[in-house]
């Protein structure tokens, strides 16, 4: 059955299950079945099984379709698991709502640091929870007490039972309801039979069929890996098959790592990664300059279609406020175009913020796979907000999706045993990659009419580096992973690893060392004539040297900025210009020069002439007589 033909009948399906869903999480969201779901045990002691449904039905939580309506065993099974993953997700969210409420600050818009330190103690986990977490679950509760006037209990209050997906978990089935097997000879295809009614309302068992569903695999599955049961999902009059799949790769060390790769976020650039070594003596030293991943296109392209939703939702909000609900109204017709067009532009968003997470994944993997590194050190930034910086500013960094590039990260790292590990970002952009000083900032030498602060240099005189802030910060995170890498710590239920502190004792020989020595300059400014080269002859004409100038530096234009005959050097309209330029360079025409009083034209470099008294020809000169 092809795959416009299949929704029909899934549809159906995931219809029913809906509806199960729904009835269970109704008499079910509250604090006491979800404590006793969380708990892991049932009435008796006994310990719940791992699968939502059986703990589920182990507790006696049954459910049952519309009356008249005739689904078998299986079916039910998908609603419970569906119901209980959701209950399951509840718990975290009350232990944190409940300890933020116990903790409450007395300005919720501005904690005091004991105020934070309370509210870590109160939260499970708080010591290494981000901050923008307990934030955001903050202004959750303020908005509720200013619409009702009082604090809420507890997060069920706050939130209602979550919406239900139209979706079938084939994973809790079996065999009588649904199959999955490979093809003998292909590789990319499968074929998966399950049942599905024949009708919405299926009366008996009759009303159910065994369908044969060809699947085509993504080149990115292996050929030996095991398929499961997928989930299936209606979407746009087709069907959509998540399909899990099992093989064997190589196991992740969290420590004795010899070659890193440092990856650094950005804003234009968004991410910059450069490798390291760890040599036996404790030295660290790069690779190279390392690389950049740039997609000023597609963000570009993110930001255009941000601005259209943000305009379709301004409009449809004031098509609603005119109808007031009436579908009967002159623009109700326009107000369910507006939400049409707006469904599709937050999923042109939704693919291109997808499509950019798997890219710049993929690319930092094969940066470390190039490198031949073993582990992957991402600054951790999950507790920045984007705020207090400016409306451009921080609404450029609320779009970023720097969560999704490391989850896509982990995943493409996990298939070649390459661990991903998230390190603390203090500190990585501020101070020497070399010797720990605090850089300073400014333009970039190349290019002085890009505006910000993207070059960095250390004025400590015995290092003197400088280059990109972005460079020296790659090399800080790869220097500060593999120093602190027996801090490693990994989640016991996610997997993930990270390195939640910084140790003074440790970051003190975080440091990279040069591979070559410095190169001592000497000091090549203009301080007189340039020295005399030998004559050569003068492409194009007749080989005779040209005639011998005069002595001295009379009627000779200077050169440089370096003048010989002002006592004081005129002063520059801008810091970044010499001093013979009226302007810094810009990207448009600015013919303001004169208003500045120094010159004419703001793109002028001239050089102030030095003029030599001519003497008078003699009118007697040369004169004669004609006889």
């Amino acid at each position: 059955m092809s795959g416009s033909v299949l929704a029909e009948p899934v549809g159906w399906a995931a219809g029913l299950v809906a509806a199960m869903v729904t009835e269970l999480l109704a008499v079910h969201w509250n604090a006491a079945d979800v404590d006793v779901l969380a708990s892991g045990v049932d009435v008796g002691g006994r310990k719940l099984p791992s699968n939502a449904w059986m703990a589920l039905r182990r507790l006696g939580w049954s459910v049952a379709p519309p009356e008249g309506v005739r689904v078998n065993d299986r079916i039910v099974r998908m609603a419970q698991e569906q119901a209980g993953r959701l209950l399951r997700s509840a718990h975290w969210r009350a232990d944190l709502t409940a300890g933020v409420l116990k903790a409450w600050p007395a300005e919720p818009t501005r904690r005091t640091p004991e105020e934070w330190d309370a509210v870590r103690a109160a939260v499970p986990g708080g010591e290494h929870l981000p901050s923008s977490v307990i934030t955001s679950r903050t202004r959750q509760i303020s908005a509720f007490v200013k619409k009702h006037g009082r604090m809420p209990v507890d997060v069920f209050e706050v939130e209602s039972a979550p919406k239900t997906a139209g979706l079938l978990l084939l994973s809790a089935c079996d065999g009588q309801q649904a199959t999955i097997e490979r093809h003998e000879t292909e590789s990319g295809r499968a074929l998966l039979r399950l049942q599905l009614p024949t009708r919405p309302d299926p009366q008996s068992y009759r009303d159910w069929s065994w369908v044969a569903c060809p699947l085509r695999l993504p080149p990115t599955v292996p050929a030996g890996a095991v398929l499961h049961l997928p989930t299936l999902r209606p979407h746009r009059g087709r069907v959509r098959a998540d399909v899990a799949y099992t093989h064997a790769v190589p196991k992740a060390d969290r420590s004795g790592h010899t070659v890193a790769l440092g990856v650094d976020w950005g804003l234009n650039t968004l991410l910059s990664a450069g490798a390291a070594r760890l040599h036996d003596d404790g030295r660290i030293t790069a690779f190279g300059a390392g690389g950049m991943f740039r997609t000023a296109g597609v963000l570009a392209k993110q930001h255009r279609l941000r601005r259209q939703g943000e305009y379709l939702h301004a409009k449809a909000d004031h098509y609603q406020r005119l109808t007031a609900g009436d579908e009967q109204h002159a623009l109700a017709a326009k107000h369910t175009i507006l939400s049409d067009e707006i469904a599709h532009v937050s999923a042109r968003r939704s693919n291109l913020n997808d499509a950019l997470a798997w890219a710049a994944a993929r690319w930092a993997v094969d940066q470390a796979i190039t490198a031949g590194a073993s582990v992957i050190y991402v600054e951790d930034l999950r507790s920045m907000e984007a705020r207090g910086m400016g409306r451009t500013l921080n609404t450029r960094l609320s779009q970023q999706v720097r969560g999704r590039i490391v989850e896509r990260m982990r995943h493409l790292a996990s298939e070649t045993g390459i661990a991903v590990v998230t390190v603390p970002a203090r500190n990585t952009s501020r101070h020497c990659p070399r010797c720990l000083t605090p850089l300073r900032h400014r333009k970039a030498p190349d290019r002085p009419t890009v505006p910000g602060w993207k070059w960095a240099s250390c004025p400590n005189p015995t290092c003197s580096w400088q280059g990109d802030r972005d460079q020296g910060a790659w090399q800080r995170i790869a220097a500060r992973g593999l120093v602190h890498q027996a801090k490693t710590a990994c989640d016991r239920t996610t997997g993930a690893m990270a390195i939640r502190t910084v140790v003074d004792r440790l970051e003190a020989g975080a440091v990279i060392t040069p591979t070559t020595p410095k190169t001592s300059r000497r000091d090549r400014s203009k301080t007189g004539p340039t020295r005399h080269q030998a004559t050569r002859p003068t492409p194009r004409r007749r080989r005779t040297p040209s005639p011998t100038r005069p002595s001295g530096p009379a009627g000779k234009r200077p050169e440089g900025h370096a003048h010989t005959d002002r006592p004081r050097l005129p002063r520059a309209a801008h810091r970044h210009q010499g001093v013979t330029t009226i302007s810094t360079p810009t990207s448009r025409h600015r013919p303001r020069g004169a208003a500045l009083g120094a010159g004419f034209h703001l793109h002028v470099h001239a050089t102030p002439p030095r003029w030599e008294h001519v003497p008078e020809p003699d009118a007697l000169s040369g004169t004669g007589s004609l006889s």
